[in-house]
């Protein structure tokens, strides 16, 4: 069959269905962080004390200071400002107002409740009043909300009112204030302008009877050259610059250019009449020598004679154009000469205006800085006239309080629907990051990627959780179908030939149900009509003798030591094809006993009589018994436990098989929850759901004693039924 190649989508939807089977192993850890959190957070907002919040309403305006209601103008509103509007948040919050509001509202004494009924210090109350308001901005205007929070509705409303009322006072007598400041300090300003303007008045005085200037000739008028010379002369450098340079340019683009270039281009580039008439001649010749080139041929002696005419054209016509050139190069440098005078005649020009204006110059610089100072005094008279105007009018604050702070009648802190949805959610997210967590830390083995990704050897076999003894069950039982599962994957895709008939069941620790599986497994083997041999390798915590309800006084290890012979020891089951020899009793001198001649000769034997033997081994990372079993067998097949041992032990237990030269086939995934982890619903769940059950209903129709028979029996498959018989 030919592979499915894998897509994006199928491996993120797999990544999914990862977390899903995580989530389900972790089911009963996340419930309880849930249900813990969930509780814990609901207790503690029931008994959380109440608080209460009050809030006020007020309206801010910038600041202005000037006399444009004198003069009948309206003054409008000022604009949105939210750096103004950020300012004023951090003056509300000011030392100086809150100092204000823990007086007004007698803070030190109410809040002795929360200091061991001992008055608190203004700065400690203030600190603690900075943290029970809240200010926020009423969505994009100027208005701003204050709340406040306390355990106390009275002293609540109290706050929030007098924050308003007391932020409003701030603001109306810092205004005053900043208002009268500036009118000292314009009037110290005007002080300073004043005696200065005295001396400079003194000097532009002397300096005009020295000059002999008139106090009513202007700048201007003192020049003897007119600013017209210059602009004259200027004007008619900018032509002659404009000139050169587009002679220039025509010049040095002809010379890039060659004759014969030049003879096409010169007549449009720079008109010469000599030159196009013997331009125009050339064409003629050269038109009628080629048309009688066709006609008499290039040897004709009037071919000939056209020829030397049109060379000597082109002669005359390159000496025209270097004639031309030379003409233009001329008055190229002319035009030069032209404007290096002109330039001159400025700079002449304009050094006699200024020697002339020199003599001139401090006079009016002098009297230019007297008529500046003058008109800054004249300003910082006007504005000292104007801010003690607008100081005398009447005028309405630039804070409205628009709403005042009412008594709340209702608690807005604890919020208890929230606080209880915050511990829902917040107690799902812990209880499932906790799952996953332990999940990370979980080493052991839960898929089958892990074996397959750890071990590097496939997975045989499935077994679901609460197995027991088959020959309890029944070959009908649901759990039958896994180890008929297992037998027919050991036996076509983990055996490498048919003389392969000796198995043993190792795990890496105790616990991990290879005992379960190997007895199962047999049974399988024999149920499908082979004949089988289990033999009770596990001298030192033999159990097998329990499935079969046997002694285990006499067996293996008395075989070995000589004591009794190889049938003497082999014992028949309920199944006729199934034969059984128990461990016996381990004297204590003996403990190699496993690795003796003779037992690899009992192993030999054993294979010559049954179709399969099984072998039971101890784990393999205890004792070296089962190393040696291994190396003697010709399969091994190891057992790991779902989610039990880490998977470094796992990979240890399979060198250990591999090291002493022991061929593992495969492993055996044991002890899965299928109603848990849906992972493996495929493996061991779908047989059941999707064929026992249907079975079930065919067979309770046609005999109703026996249906209630095998009701009985999945009853006892599911909840592990009432033997004593251990199971892994």
């Amino acid at each position: 069959m030919d592979k499915i190649p894998s897509t994006g989508q199928s491996s993120d939807k797999l990544h999914i269905l990862d977390y899903w089977r995580i989530i389900r192993v972790r089911l009963v850890t996340i419930l309880l962080v849930f249900l813990l959190t969930a509780v814990t957070t609901t207790v503690v907002t029931l008994f959380m004390p109440k608080t209460y919040m009050s809030l006020s309403r007020i309206s801010i305006e910038k600041d202005t200071s000037d006399i444009a209601p004198l003069l009948g103008m309206q003054s409008g509103p000022s604009a949105f400002d939210p750096y103004f509007i950020q300012t004023e948040f951090e003056k509300i919050q000011s030392q100086m107002v809150l100092d204000k509001v823990v007086a007004k509202c007698n803070l030190t004494e109410e809040w002795k409740r929360l200091n061991g009924n001992e008055p608190l210090d203004p700065i400690s109350a203030r600190k603690r009043l900075k943290k029970t308001i809240d200010i926020r901005q009423f969505r994009n205007t100027s208005i701003i909300e204050l709340r406040a929070y306390d355990r106390e509705r009275a002293i609540a409303q109290k706050i929030a009112q007098s924050i308003a009322e007391e932020y409003q006072t701030h603001r109306t007598d810092a205004q005053k204030k900043r208002v009268g400041l500036g009118i000292i300090a314009l009037e110290g300003k005007m002080d300073i302008y004043n005696e200065e303007i005295a001396g400079k008045q003194a000097d532009v005085d002397k300096m005009r009877v020295d000059l002999g200037i008139s106090d009513a000739a202007g700048e201007e008028s003192y020049s003897i050259i007119e600013p017209e010379i210059v602009r004259r002369y200027e004007s008619g450098l900018i032509d002659a610059r404009g000139v050169h340079t587009s002679m220039s340019s025509l010049l040095n683009g002809l010379k890039l250019q060659s004759l014969e270039e030049l003879r096409d281009s010169i007549s449009t580039a720079y008109p010469d009449g000599q030159l196009d008439v013997l331009i125009r001649e050339l064409h003629t010749g050269q038109q009628t020598l080629a048309n009688h080139s066709i006609d008499l041929g290039e040897e004709h002696p009037r071919i000939k004679g056209l020829e030397k005419v049109v060379a000597t054209l082109e002669q005359q016509i390159d000496n025209r154009i270097q004639g031309v050139l030379a003409g233009l190069e001329l008055k190229v440098r002319s035009a030069f000469a032209q404007v290096e005078q002109l330039q001159r005649d400025v700079a002449d020009a304009k050094k006699r205006e200024s020697d002339m204006r020199e003599t001139g110059r401090k006079y009016f610089n002098a009297k230019r800085e007297l008529s500046n100072k003058t008109r800054i005094r004249d300003t910082i008279l006007f504005r000292i006239m104007q801010e003690q105007v607008d100081l005398a009018l009447p005028k309405d604050s630039t804070v409205e309080i628009t709403d005042e702070a009412d008594i709340p009648m209702t608690a807005v802190r604890p919020n208890i629907p929230l606080n209880i949805a915050l511990g829902v959610v917040v107690g799902l997210i812990l209880g499932v990051g906790l799952a996953f967590f332990i999940e990370y830390l979980d080493t052991s083995v839960k898929t089958i990627d892990d074996v397959e990704r750890a071990l590097g050897a496939a997975v045989l076999g499935v077994i679901p959780q609460n197995v027991g003894s088959l020959l309890d069950e029944g070959d009908e039982s649901p759990h039958a179908e896994a180890y008929r599962v297992l037998r027919t994957n050991i036996l076509f895709a983990g055996r490498k030939d048919e003389s392969q008939t000796t198995f043993s069941v190792v795990s890496g620790g105790a616990g991990e149900g290879k005992t379960t599986t190997m007895f199962n497994l047999a049974v399988v083997f024999a149920q499908m009509g082979d004949r089988i041999l289990i033999v009770d390798s596990d001298l030192r915590r033999p159990s097998m003798h329990r499935y079969m309800n046997v002694s285990n006084n006499i067996g293996l290890t008395n075989y070995l030591l000589g004591q009794v012979t190889i049938d003497e020891v082999i014992q028949t089951t309920e199944l006729p094809s199934l034969h059984f020899i128990p461990s016996g009793k381990l004297p204590s001198s003996s403990m190699g006993i496993l690795s003796s001649a003779k037992m690899k000769e009992f192993v030999a034997e054993m294979k010559s009589r049954y179709d399969y033997v099984f072998l039971d081994a101890p784990p393999i990372m205890g004792v070296s018994d089962a190393s040696v079993l291994a190396s003697m067998v010709d399969m091994c097949v190891l057992v790991v436990q779902y989610r039990k041992y880490p998977q470094m032990m796992t990979q240890r237990a399979k060198e250990m098989v591999t090291k002493v030269g022991g061929e593992l086939v495969g492993v055996v995934l044991n002890n899965i929850n299928i109603s848990q982890d849906s992972y493996y619903y495929y493996y061991s769940g779908y047989y059941y759901d999707n064929y026992y059950k249907s079975l079930d209903k065919e067979e309770s129709a046609e005999d109703d004693a026996k249906s209630k028979k095998e009701t009985k029996l999945l009853a006892s498959a599911k909840t592990g039924g009432e033997d004593e018989k251990p199971k892994y």
